[in-house]
């Protein structure tokens, strides 16, 4: 949206925001900036995710040139090497009573308890579920395992906070006993160390799951995520920020951490020495307003911290969800808009090194396309994605070597495999066929399994 409000059911307004795309700055003093690599304002990034505030809609050749300085400051920053990690997603749960309007890959978490007549499509996996996929993956040479999952009453950091929890009589820390449930997820601590296999790197543990983890009790993030870091924690995904703009999170998930203590977590994080990534949730009930002043949350925090890895900008995909389905979207961000999400990211960002695009939420060509506008990576191999999936998201969930190979290479560009932290990397040889990741705590370039194998399988 452009007029700074939101609709409800029916197609009704029901909410003006406060911030609206307005600037007193003009588009092409603010694309001056980003060619000269000054650091840019609010009002410049409002005028260049607009292609300026004087004009109705995206204009076309304004456009092209955002994408264009975006591009080449893509090329003097990172180069020309697209980059990718080997990873497999393990998503320990979909039980969550957190009611985020823009989701549909959690459940209801009262029909997982025992006895509930509720039906429900979902899944909770016990440790040992979680070591055995992570194990097999493992043998197949993926370097990074990523959990994300629903906010499961029956979760606790460890067996300390469960004995906390069990004790308490407050009514507001959305705890029930793990008894009660048709399978116990373990704590957080015990999942984390069962995906601590043979040295993989444990991605996991958003701010809202670490607020998840420290609920009743007076203990700090620091103090949850060194707990977690003890148990094998390598590294926090900055997701739950959606749009970090309390307006908004207050339509979209008002049930979910404001916008300080999702910087408060992920500085806690930094502070105990984990590197995070951080993302951003658009094209939904936001305006361009709040995109950039979310930018300008993840670029102040990076400055404090220095230990962003990778921004991500991730399309919000709307068939399936409740916003949709209440008539408060009519669809989701335009192919125009999600060109200039990345384009202004990699202008607005000068202190975060990589941006990435998603074959994922975008599809290939599309992925492709956004690796021209000022983005470097593109994403792993997954094997598995529920939550775009359940979304309605189109796109696969797996993606092989030799198929990033091609891809990258059609662009005239170089694939690279990388680590989480982009702290090591290997060059590919598009000609050395067939390629399989070497980077893995067990690869040795052996491909991991091919599209019409996964295909076969299920």
């Amino acid at each position: 949206m452009t007029d700074g409000s939101a609709t409800g059911p029916g197609g009704r307004e029901t909410i003006r925001f406060e911030h609206r795309p307005e600037t007193d700055q003009s588009f092409e003093n603010a694309l001056r900036k980003a060619r000269d690599g000054e650091r840019l304002t609010v009002a410049d990034g409002v005028e260049l995710m607009t292609t300026g505030t004087d004009t109705d809609g995206i204009d076309r050749e304004r456009r092209e040139r955002v994408l264009a300085a975006a591009d080449r400051r893509r090329a003097e920053e990172v180069g020309e090497e697209v980059t990718f990690v080997a990873n497999v997603n393990n998503n320990v749960t979909t039980a969550c009573n957190t009611g985020c309007l823009f989701c549909n890959f959690k459940n209801t978490a009262e029909n997982f308890e025992e006895g509930s007549e509720g039906e429900h499509a979902g899944f909770t996996k016990r440790p040992a579920e979680s070591r055995e996929i992570v194990r097999d993956a493992v043998e197949m040479g993926v370097y990074e395992v990523t959990s994300v999952s629903g906010l499961h009453p029956g979760f606790a950091l460890d067996e300390e906070h469960l004995e906390i929890l069990e004790t308490s009589d407050r009514g507001d820390l959305n705890y029930k006993s793990p008894s009660r449930y048709e399978t116990d997820p373990g704590t957080y601590c015990e999942q984390i160390r069962a995906m601590n296999v043979d040295g993989v790197h444990v991605h996991s543990m958003t701010p809202e799951e670490a607020y998840h983890g420290r609920r009743g009790t007076d203990w700090s993030y620091e103090e949850v995520y060194g707990r977690l870091a003890d148990a094998g924690l390598d590294s926090v995904p900055g997701t739950a920020a959606e749009i970090l703009v309390d307006e908004v999170r207050d339509v979209i998930c008002p049930g979910k951490i404001g916008t300080d203590e999702w910087i408060e977590a992920i500085e806690a994080a930094a502070t105990v020495g984990l590197d995070t990534t951080a993302t951003i949730m658009y094209g939904h009930v936001e305006n361009e307003m709040h995109r950039v002043m979310h930018l300008k949350r993840i670029r102040d925090l990076q400055d404090r911290t220095d230990n962003i890895t990778e921004f991500v900008p991730l399309s919000f995909i709307h068939e399936n969800t409740p916003l949709y389905e209440y008539d408060m979207v009519e669809g989701g961000a335009s192919d125009a808009e999600d060109e200039l999400m990345i384009a202004v990211s990699r202008l607005f960002l000068d202190n975060v090194d990589h941006i990435q695009a998603s074959w994922v939420k975008s599809g290939d060509a599309k992925g492709l396309k956004l690796l021209n506008c000022g983005a470097d990576d593109f994403m792993g191999t997954i094997l598995s994605e529920e939550i775009t999936k359940r979304a309605g998201g189109e796109y696969g969930e797996y993606r092989s070597f030799d198929e990033y190979v091609d891809m990258i290479t059609a662009i005239g560009r170089t694939p690279v495999e990388r680590s989480t932290d982009y702290r090591q990397r290997r060059v590919i040889d598009p000609d050395d066929r067939p390629h399989g990741p070497k980077l893995g705590p067990k690869a040795d370039g052996t491909p991991m399994l091919s599209g019409e194998a996964r295909a076969a399988d299920d």
